[in-house]
């Protein structure tokens, strides 16, 4: 393991919520404890976050607040605000680590040092990947999953997503409710959960933000009647914890393929197995069998129900703390920034790579949070870049 005590990092997070969020909000969530495990490293961070967060080293700010939390600040204003404050002070910095999508890619492209990495954490529709395929000359790669990789680009590891498990409270006892926790999305598949408790007669309990408000109010909103199917909201600190960890099993039927799934750990950090989909990167998450389910459909999750209390939940907050904690993914980080360091930029793409980034991906099974139109004009004829 690469002692690199004394580097000077910076931490760029996504500011939709404060770091560390007090409930949803996991780009801002993995951002802090990335932070947080470089500190207990040694490493000197600068987190770049809202001024309402707070940092286990120095905190930037130039975003007062939110932009979930503050409906009059502008989203695409402020954010390029955000990231230009971090790249105004780029000569300050070792390395910077990007947990902020693709607009810092571009910044990077006008500046040759420090070396950038960026943490792939989805990519929202198939015409981003043409900023990752341009910023690639720049930056280096990170996934989330092994999973949610595009053969367009090149990465120098799967730095899988950590959790304090500290943090999520152990319970050895079942609880006697099935679980949705996250946002409510077709992607994210709540009407699917919603089936699956109806047909195997457990009472669902839905805690989460509506993302797709049409969805929500469409597929979702009908099912709420308090008992069977009960609608709980944003839940946060305490009453999350109680939530998680009460509950027989979390259920996460995804309808795309899942980049890795932050609340997926977080369940079995307090013992409470998952049902989830046999697809992206679940089933390197979940342990079939063992830390909870890998279903084909909803038949098969429905049949697989009665087993969820015989699994051992001791088993799940040990799978967490071996392979999802703060400490591993600071140990795979760690490894990719000494390369990143040791490399300075990346390679010129392969002729494979090249070939992938001339693909339609708009026929692509990816886990984006939107798929728009197939655009119906020259753009579509030229290869991304």
């Amino acid at each position: 393991m690469p002692d690199l005590r004394g580097l000077r990092v910076a931490v760029l997070g996504a500011i939709s919520w404060p770091t560390p969020p007090p409930g949803y909000g996991p780009w801002e969530q993995v951002a802090y404890n990335v932070a947080r495990g470089l500190v207990a490293r040694g490493v000197d961070v600068t987190l770049f976050a809202t001024a309402n967060s707070s940092s286990p080293g120095k905190l930037a700010a130039v975003v007062p607040a939110g932009l979930n939390e503050d409906p009059a600040l502008n989203g695409e204003v402020w954010t390029e605000l955000h990231v230009a404050s971090c790249f105004a002070r780029a000569g300050e910095f070792d390395l910077i680590h990007n947990n902020l999508d693709w607009k810092p890619l571009l910044y990077a492209l006008a500046t040759t040092s420090p070396p950038l990495i960026t943490t792939v954490h989805g990519f929202s529709s198939p015409q981003i990947l043409g900023a990752y395929y341009a910023g690639a000359a720049r930056s280096f790669y990170c996934s989330i999953s092994d999973a949610d990789r595009d053969p367009g680009l090149a990465y120098l590891a799967t730095t899988y997503n950590g959790i304090d498990p500290a943090a999520w409270t152990f319970r050895q006892r079942a609880g006697d409710y099935l679980l949705f926790y996250g946002r409510f999305h077709p992607e994210k598949g709540a009407h699917l959960a919603i089936e699956v408790a109806r047909r195997a007669g457990v009472r669902l309990k839905l805690a989460g933000i509506p993302h797709d408000e049409r969805y929500f109010r469409e597929l979702v909103a009908p099912h709420i009647d308090g008992d069977a199917v009960q609608f709980l909201g944003h839940v946060t600190g305490p009453a999350r914890d109680e939530l998680v960890g009460g509950a027989l099993a979390l259920v996460h039927m995804t309808t795309r393929p899942e980049r890795f799934g932050l609340t997926l750990i977080e369940a079995m950090a307090c013992g409470t197995p998952v049902l989830g989909a046999r697809m992206g990167s679940i089933p390197e998450i979940v342990v079939d069998g063992v830390t909870g389910y890998l279903c084909d459909d909803v038949a098969s999750a429905v049949a697989r129900v009665p087993r969820l209390a015989a699994l051992s939940r001791q088993a799940c907050r040990a799978h967490v703390e071996s392979n999802f904690s703060v400490d591993r993914m600071i140990d795979r980080y760690l490894d990719a920034y000494a390369e990143a360091l040791r490399l300075r930029t990346p390679p010129p793409p392969t002729a494979e790579q090249q070939r992938w980034r001339r693909h339609d991906w708009w026929d692509r099974p990816m886990a984006f949070t939107d798929i728009p139109p197939r655009p119906h004009s020259a753009i579509e004829e030229s290869p991304l870049p």
